[in-house]
């Protein structure tokens, strides 16, 4: 059930959420999530906080959460569809529901957490949805901010899970060499900008992109992540054309349906190259550098005796 004054937070158990939950604020958090599997991942609850089990296909579930709560962060995240899950149903069918949800009687903010890129004339089927998500937010008749993230590094994000694949190797391939420039966030300063925007008033209607203090190649992420651990790293381009891959992936999907597809290969290789200042300055939230993330990547991953094997 919700709680009185509370930021209601859909998608809590993805690692934004649980960021989110454990970021330090005194306001009641409601984590919302969809099974128990869902609700397992959050582990113990920090105090203040409290769970609700929704269903985005039965709004009640949706407006028990959202009782009594001032403000609402929906978190989207789908990056490879599934049989059960796609573009359309993660990143626009869950914001309508969401929006069919939203209590009417009283001032209510709503925070949507969107993708850097998105786009409803996008050719992509990932920035397509994400702008459609956008889009319907904007039109919903409530005080709403919209964050789009990058990659995002971190506890539990998907990027910290990537890059520690490619340092448990001492040489690694990437397509096009690990050249495309890439904006990392560390997941805790979203939580902070996401704090910052639940509060009425501030960045009221705006599209802000939340992005990290500094854009540089994938690989020199790589390569900073492993002088800062102290392991061997060499990077080499995969001898794979791009092209060539695009067009397998299309084959694949035409042939066997969701899975890792060209759109989301698109998503990881384009560029981001954003100035940080308009969201900083909108939300007062300063993105941390680069190198204490990475610093602290490589502490939890290897610090420990026997870490990266």
């Amino acid at each position: 059930m919700g709680m009185d004054g509370a930021i209601a937070i859909t998608g809590a158990n993805g690692a934004a959420g649980r960021a989110l939950l454990a970021a330090g604020s005194s306001a009641p958090r409601v984590a919302c999530v969809r099974s128990e599997r869902a609700a397992a991942q959050l582990g113990a609850l920090p105090p203040g906080a409290s769970l609700a089990r929704i269903d985005y296909a039965r709004p009640d579930t949706l407006r028990a959460a959202f009782a009594g709560a001032r403000a609402i962060v929906h978190l989207p995240g789908l990056l490879v569809e599934r049989r059960d899950a796609s573009y359309e149903q993660a990143n626009v069918e869950t914001v309508e529901s969401v929006l069919s949800a939203l209590p009417r009687e009283r001032a209510v903010k709503l925070v949507l957490v969107s993708a850097v890129g998105a786009d409803p004339a996008s050719s992509n089927r990932y920035y397509a949805t994400k702008g459609r998500a956008e889009a319907l937010a904007r039109a919903a008749g409530v005080e709403v901010t919209i964050l789009r993230a990058p990659l995002l590094l971190g506890p539990g994000t998907e990027g910290e899970a990537a890059l520690l694949r490619e340092l448990r190797h001492p040489r690694v391939r990437l397509l096009g060499g690990g050249r495309q420039r890439q904006q990392p966030l560390d997941v805790r300063d979203l939580a902070h900008a996401v704090l910052r925007a639940v509060e009425p008033g501030v960045a009221a209607g705006r599209t802000l992109d939340v992005v990290g203090p500094e854009s540089l190649p994938y690989r020199e992420i790589l390569v900073r992540t492993a002088r800062l651990a102290g392991r061997p790293l060499e990077v080499g381009a995969l001898p794979v054309p791009l092209p060539l891959l695009y067009l397998g992936l299309r084959l694949r999907r035409l042939a066997l349906g969701p899975g890792f597809s060209a759109d989301a290969l698109r998503v990881i290789m384009d560029e981001c190259v954003l100035d940080p200042r308009p969201a900083a300055e909108a939300l007062g939230v300063e993105p941390r550098p680069l190198d204490a993330t990475l610093r602290d990547l490589a502490e939890r991953a290897f610090a420990a005796p026997g870490g990266g094997a």
